[in-house]
């Protein structure tokens, strides 16, 4: 079995929030390069995560504040969807991945770092992606900036 370590991903997960909901927050601001939000559909955007566990990886989240998967109307639902492979396709165009991981963490026990907020992730794979330098030196290489990949992304989408 193939394991995607992060443990750099801890201190984030265990840090303290702002109040308030950091997507409500960035969507109503409209500073979409600052907060590298790469698409805006009519229920739903796509933003680049600052911890990824991988180069490339994506939440897409509706505009609603609802944390639940059955609270999303239908629009919500395929409007999702359709984005989720929009995206799928631009990230295959920029990295060429071996495959993707995608889905729902629902609740903090499941690894939801924001859980108040539904957001699908959307993390591109490559055979190999998990090798020696998390295990032994606690480093993750990410072979592209945020910045770099939201202004490819950006043109594609």
């Amino acid at each position: 079995m193939d394991k995607l370590w992060a443990p750099w991903r801890i201190k984030y997960v265990q840090s303290k929030r702002e109040a308030g909901c950091l997507f409500c927050k960035i969507h109503k601001q409209k500073k979409d390069s600052n907060n590298y939000i790469a698409l805006r559909s009519s229920t739903c955007f796509v933003v680049l995560n600052r911890f990824p566990y991988n180069n490339g990886h994506l939440l897409i989240t509706p505009y609603r504040h609802i944390s639940e998967p059955d609270k999303l109307n239908d629009e919500e639902v395929l409007d999702m969807h359709r984005v989720t492979l929009k995206m799928k396709e631009a990230i295959q165009k920029i990295l060429r991945p071996d495959g993707f991981n995608t889905g729902l963490n629902l609740g903090r026990a499941a690894g939801a770092g924001i859980t108040e907020h539904i957001h699908l992730h959307l993390v591109p794979r490559w055979i190999g992606d998990t090798n020696f330098m998390p295990v032994l030196s606690e480093t993750k290489i990410i072979s592209e900036s945020l910045k770099g990949l939201y202004r490819k992304l950006k043109r594609i989408a």
